[in-house]
């Protein structure tokens, strides 16, 4: 096993799927810690957690193991999202720092449930949104901070999932028991970036969607022990050439969100799993412009209207989007350091809050559209738990553009 040196603190990871590799970050994030264990209840997942991270670590079969051995002091949850809530509550009552992958959980009942026990316990409870901290979120950010386009009214959101396919409906992601609906899995990034960009959370909601597509595909395969990267493939087209699909698939692949947050802001947000083309393009209206970006990651811009005209692509102002070329690791070692830096004493910037307002967002987005589109109120936090997150300290947003 493992040892810690006094002082260091002790990471265990949960889960070991496609993103435990985010707890490589550890090393790199500036804070004395790192990983010295690791559970998952299936053998394949506990030889990958020996290969991710050493030999020498322990390697358990659950995380109630590592609880009761008092084996570590922090813990990075990368498990099924189904499993999120009762892992995290059982982490947090045990006095474990959490570090939680997005969505919190599947069910606004069960994000409740892991912000109550963070706040009886007082125990530190960070949510991995790392999209909030990609390249593209931040510049777009910056520029609403600083009053580019004035006072924000309206955001919009298309989200083309060329990958879809291959990444959410040939495993567990296709089936509701395990996700709800890709309106959490997937878009809870967008909702939470969106909520971000606005300035408020989501209090009204209706959405639309449907099982348009993968539903016609008859080919379902089992996948026990592998992962999306062991069948993903550009190749794997058309969209109804796919084969393979999991066993279970009754999730829609194409869904529709309108909103109206706390603040009168306005927002809608699109998503379609079987598109060619993979990225995010979001627009925000402005009392003064509006932005847009065009690509969402290294190489891309983003563009500014501020000047009554016709149609102009160019636009006023041109932001060129850094970091990466492709994905958003630069994103994930921004999560997983600003998490162990809050252990340390720097308060981090992104509040739990956020992270439940994203489910709530969702969850009540499919609710709505699996009952006819009717229109539903978001309820808040109640009063004691969202007062005790609103006393924590934040960092103020990173600036990520000159003027």
């Amino acid at each position: 096993m493992t040892t810690a040196t006094p002082g260091t603190i002790r990471v265990g990871v949960i889960g070991i799927g496609q993103r435990a590799v985010i707890a490589q970050h550890v090393a790199a994030s500036g804070v004395d810690a790192a990983v010295v264990a690791a559970s998952d209840p299936t053998e394949p997942g506990r030889a990958r957690a020996r290969e991710l991270f050493g030999a020498e670590v322990l390697v358990t079969a659950s995380h109630r193991e590592l609880i009761e051995a008092g084996a570590i002091d922090a813990a990075i949850v990368t498990s099924p999202d189904w499993t999120h809530a009762e892992i995290a509550t059982e982490l947090l009552r045990a006095g474990v720092a959490v570090y939680l992958e997005k969505p919190m959980a599947i069910t606004l009942d069960e994000a409740d449930a892991v912000m109550t026990a963070a706040a009886q316990t007082r125990t530190p409870l960070y949510v991995g949104h790392n999209y909030r901290h990609s390249s593209v979120a931040r510049l777009m950010g910056s520029l609403v901070r600083r009053g580019d386009i004035g006072e924000v009214k309206a955001v919009w959101c298309r989200h083309f999932v060329g990958n879809g396919g291959d990444y959410y409906f040939k495993d567990w992601h296709a089936d509701r028991r395990h996700v709800n609906s890709l309106l959490l899995q997937k878009a809870s990034h967008d909702l939470d970036v969106i909520h971000m960009l606005a300035g408020g959370y989501t209090r009204r909601v209706v959405g639309m969607g449907a099982l348009s597509l993968y539903g016609a595909i008859a080919d379902r395969a089992t996948r026990e022990g592998q992962l999306m990267t062991d069948w993903f493939s550009y190749e794997n087209w058309p969209p109804l050439a796919q084969t393979g699909l999991n066993p279970v698939v009754d999730v829609e692949d194409l869904s529709m969100v309108l909103m109206t947050l706390d603040n009168g802001v306005m927002a809608s947000y699109e998503q379609c799993h079987y598109t060619p083309d993979y990225w995010r393009n979001y627009t925000v209206i402005g009392t003064e412009g509006r932005l847009e970006n065009f690509g969402d990651t290294a190489d891309g811009v983003v563009r500014v209207w501020n000047r009554r005209r016709s149609w102009d692509l160019a636009g006023d102002a041109q932001y060129p989007i850094a970091g990466d070329s492709d994905g958003h690791t630069d994103a994930d070692l921004l999560t997983v350091s600003e998490f162990l830096r809050s252990l340390v004493g720097e308060p981090p910037e992104l509040s739990p809050v956020a992270a439940r307002e994203a489910v709530a967002a969702g969850a009540l987005a499919t609710t709505s559209l699996r009952s006819g589109s009717q229109p539903l109120d978001v309820p808040e936090l109640p009063n004691g738990i969202r007062d005790y997150f609103a006393s924590l300290p934040l960092a103020s947003p990173t600036i990520a553009v000159a003027r």
